[in-house]
């Protein structure tokens, strides 16, 4: 399994020394750096337009100073947090989740298809099942807690349809 690396970004001046620089190859496009300004990332240098997430394409050194690496992607915060959490393990076994994966989404928390499952009858729920999110746990339409009290006109509590979620961006 790829574990994510959390890399640095550096603005580097070619020209800071006042000798020629010694030509270096970009590993966005594999060209030349000509350029003044370039930047280093991940133990190799980029041209600034090259260094960008693999899903919204900002390019990655004008929006900070970190990037993500995982599934040979490169990710900004934004969109690794998005597909990944915040610790890009799934918030039911804690275990990492691949890039590959398809996952599911509930109040910010990420999940494996296999962990997205209801906590009192262990059902995994599908696309277009309902679900109900109740203090960080997820039930299904039958087992939600109190749904036996509550009669058809009350409103459901927290209420949910699962939808399917995207591989990548």
């Amino acid at each position: 399994m790829s574990e994510p690396l959390r890399a640095h970004i550096s603005m580097v001046n070619s020209q800071a020394s006042g000798v020629p620089p010694a030509p270096r190859s970009c590993a966005g496009c594999g060209g030349k750096i000509a350029d003044r300004f370039l930047l280093f990332s991940m133990e190799r240098y980029w041209h600034t337009r090259c260094l960008k997430c693999s899903c919204c394409q900002a390019q990655l050194g004008d929006i900070g100073t970190t990037c993500y690496s995982k599934g040979g992607m490169i990710l900004c915060r934004s969109d690794y947090i998005r597909l990944f959490g915040h610790s890009g393990a799934c918030s039911a076994c804690g275990q990492s989740i691949p890039a590959n994966e398809m996952v599911m989404r509930a109040q910010g928390n990420v999940y494996h298809l296999k962990c997205f499952s209801c906590a009192t009858c262990r059902n995994r729920l599908m696309p277009g099942d309902r679900f109900h999110y109740i203090n960080g746990t997820i039930f299904c339409e039958h087992d939600r807690p109190g749904a036996a009290l509550l009669n058809s006109h009350l409103p459901p509590l927290q209420s949910n349809s699962v939808l399917t979620d995207q591989k990548v961006c």
